[in-house]
């Protein structure tokens, strides 16, 4: 069995300066610490803290086969983000440049989510619980809003 401890997002963006001032202004992240190129002051390694977590940044280097979402068409994955306002939190990301995909929504599953996709091509699903819903109940519900 392995001994892995976390799983913590690395994302890699093309204008790493200015995601990282985007997803302090739109998340209220903070900017743990930076690495920064000498050879042309691009960002090779950056950490943020956004809640409880940590999201690892870098800029492209295609050389080593690290490009972003809109070098290669865009990401297949979404990155879920925990809140507890998801109406003004998606408001805050789309005032700092945020393309709203999906309205703030109640869901059955017992949360409000909104899809947003930040300047860089990464995919955000904002969510805030507002209510306690079994996994047994989840289904039932699924079930019920499929068959309609």
């Amino acid at each position: 069995m392995p001994s892995i401890t976390s799983v913590k997002p690395y994302l890699v963006v093309r204008g790493g300066e200015a995601a990282i001032a985007f997803y302090k202004a739109a998340f209220g992240a903070d900017e743990m610490f930076r690495m920064t190129d000498p050879s042309d002051g691009r960002i090779g390694h950056a950490e943020l803290r956004l809640g409880d977590d940590t999201v690892m940044l870098s800029d492209e280097y295609p050389d080593f086969g690290a490009v972003g979402p809109d070098t290669i068409g865009g990401s297949p994955v979404t990155l879920h983000l925990a809140t507890k306002a998801v109406d003004a939190d998606v408001a805050q990301a789309a005032a700092h440049g945020a393309t709203v995909l999906r309205a703030p929504a109640n869901q059955s599953f017992g949360e409000r989510s909104a899809l947003v996709l930040d300047p860089f091509g990464h995919r955000w699903m904002l969510s805030q619980t507002i209510e306690d819903v079994s996994p047994e109940e989840m289904q039932r519900r699924w079930n019920e809003e499929t068959a309609a």
